[in-house]
């Protein structure tokens, strides 16, 4: 039995979770875009968007930038996925901030950076990776 092919799979999903991972998959492209061709301040604000104009759940847009992480060509970062499903977030409604940390990594002190996250108090993209990293910064 083989399994369905990404148009199959796409199709069976419900209009909703279609248009989320669309355009997940869509702003997935325009952050790693943006993180390339912009200076790091004008680019780390693309997630900070204050307009409503969506209702999603926290969970489906966690859902949605998580999948269309994994299908994109490239390696989707936390970077790119944290801008994301903050940008979702916020034209939803829901007050979502990014954080940037860093850290020295254990073995030859080479300096890391990590993005994630949160609502509230709630990791949603990220916190699994983020213990250990110093907050740097916080967007908005």
């Amino acid at each position: 039995m083989t399994s369905a092919g990404p148009l199959v799979r796409l199709s069976r999903l419900s209009p909703e979770r279609r248009r989320l991972l669309l355009r997940a998959t869509f702003l997935l492209a325009l952050a790693s875009t943006a993180l390339s061709l912009l200076p790091f301040r004008r680019a780390i604000r693309c997630g900070c968007v204050d307009a409503s104009d969506g209702n999603a759940s926290i969970e489906d847009v966690v859902w949605a930038v998580e999948a269309a992480g994994r299908r994109v060509p490239w390696r989707a970062m936390c970077i790119e996925k944290g801008l994301v499903a903050q940008r979702m977030l916020r034209s939803s409604g829901i007050d979502a901030v990014l954080h940037y940390g860093a850290r020295h990594h254990q073995d030859g002190g080479k300096l890391e950076a990590h993005v994630w996250v949160t609502v509230g108090r709630q990791a949603v993209i990220g916190g699994a990776e983020a213990a250990g990293f110093a907050p740097v910064a916080r967007y908005p």
